[in-house]
């Protein structure tokens, strides 16, 4: 199918193209911006008028709950809710039931994402088989299969001479290892992060050295073993230290961080609200300033969702016994948008600083995870994402597609609202003509 999007503000940061002009759309790639091609015939033109036409969005961390636990949340309804926020390609970590340790299981995930012909689905496979920290997987096998890194997901690896095997193993062949770094003994069972708000209201506390711990060792074993090395949800200032010293060193490590780590602070718990019960625990303002600083300078690679759905059972609890977890596939782009408003611009007079929050929800995050997204180069796959930045939302269960209700944004009133996503230059997703106004 070809398409023409007219009068559009492209902005693709992998290219550094911020201007109004046309794109063009050609068997599924971009042929062209600016002006049609030869021979160009649309079979569809979409008027994006006073709308951003942008790289689909990549989420770095979307559970989608299939398979094993479709009672929290099914493919179909994920899958959705993807297309309604714009995300256009989404890495899922391996903790389904079973466990994605076998390529057989990876196959089928993709083969039905596939059937759908929405969000591209590029799993995580399991580091060690069933997530039991002690036998690797068969890495090699699970690449062939669709994998494009490997983690633990929340499971730890307690021997350390089993994470480094697996780094090594993994440098040998090329492949990336996605960690998120806590101690598995120190904070055990915390919930909140360790501060005076969690003993006052006597919760037990995850402190911030779980996290710098485990770095300073995932650091060491990276320096023996020269792995590539993904750092997953990284949420403190002492933790961003560290990896910036990384970084400076010359260590190839890249992190995200979760987008509600990018707003909220453990105050935001209130009166023990579960929704706001997340792994990581939510921490404090100093360390939600310094998660901002370092989206903006770079620190942190890009901006995750994190999205974990999770049903009224599990999560209509006292916060302590609560699921964590947090839907987040529909707010990445308007709370990343947020961050760019509330922070960026103001705080470092960058102007306009959308180019800079699109790139690090689309082309930075594919960068991260070694996919052909986030772009709009002439070939690449037609994958996009057309809102209003000015369109006002309000945060509620009702309005969210994704089976998960629950996030501790509900309430809120946010800015940018995804009209359109196309994925392959198929049009996956159009919102009402009469919400949008702009599409035709």
């Amino acid at each position: 199918m070809s398409l023409h999007i007219k009068n559009g503000r492209v902005i693709d940061p992998a290219n550094g193209i911020d201007a109004v002009q046309d794109l063009f759309i050609v068997d599924g790639k971009v042929a062209a911006l600016g002006a049609a091609p030869a021979g160009f015939a649309a079979a569809r033109t979409i008027d994006a008028s006073g709308l951003v036409v942008a790289p689909g969005l990549v989420d770095l961390s979307a559970r989608l709950r299939e398979p094993g636990y479709e009672y929290k949340a099914t493919l179909e309804s994920e899958m959705q809710a993807a297309m309604q926020g714009g995300v256009t390609s989404l890495v899922c970590p391996p903790d389904t039931d079973p466990v994605l340790d076998e390529p057989g299981l990876v196959e089928m995930l993709k083969h039905r994402a596939k059937r759908l012909n929405q969000a591209h689905v590029h799993p995580l496979g399991a580091l060690t088989m069933g997530l039991k920290g002690k036998a690797l997987t068969e890495m090699a096998e699970l690449t062939e299969s669709g994998c494009v890194g490997f983690s633990q997901a929340e499971m730890p690896i307690e021997d350390t001479n089993v994470l480094l095997r697996a780094l090594q193993y993994a440098h040998t062949f090329g492949y990336t290892v996605w960690l998120r770094p806590q101690d598995f003994y120190i904070g055990r069972g915390g919930v909140a992060h360790s501060g005076p708000l969690a003993s006052r209201l006597g919760l037990s506390g995850v402190p911030v050295m779980a996290e710098t711990i485990a770095l300073h060792t995932i650091f060491e074993l990276i320096r023996s073993t020269g792995a590539r090395v993904h750092l997953c949800r990284i949420s403190s200032a002492a933790a961003l230290e560290l990896i910036r010293a990384a970084k400076a060193e010359g260590l190839p490590v890249t992190c995200d961080v979760g987008v509600h780590h990018v707003h909220l602070t453990d105050a935001d718990i209130g009166f023990f609200d579960p929704n706001a019960r997340v792994t990581p625990p939510l921490r404090s303002q100093r360390d939600r300033d310094a998660i901002r600083a370092a989206v903006l300078d770079g620190t942190v690679d890009a901006v995750c969702s994190d999205h974990t759905p999770v049903d009224d059972d599990e999560k209509l609890l006292p916060f302590a016994e609560a699921s964590p977890g947090a839907t987040g596939l529909e707010l990445l782009l308007s709370l990343t948008l947020k961050w760019a408003e509330d922070y960026a611009a103001s705080q470092f007079g960058k102007g306009d600083a959308l180019p800079l929050a699109l790139s690090r929800i689309s082309h930075d995050a594919a960068r991260v995870a070694g996919l052909d997204a986030g772009r709009l180069t002439i070939g690449s796959p037609a994958d996009i994402c057309i809102f209003d930045p000015n369109a006002r939302w309000t945060v509620e269960g009702a309005a969210l597609a994704s089976q998960g209700k629950h996030t501790p944004f509900l309430g809120y009133e946010l800015a940018g609202q995804v009209q359109a996503t196309i994925v392959a230059g198929h049009v996956a997703f159009e919102r009402h003509p009469r919400a949008a106004g702009n599409l035709s």
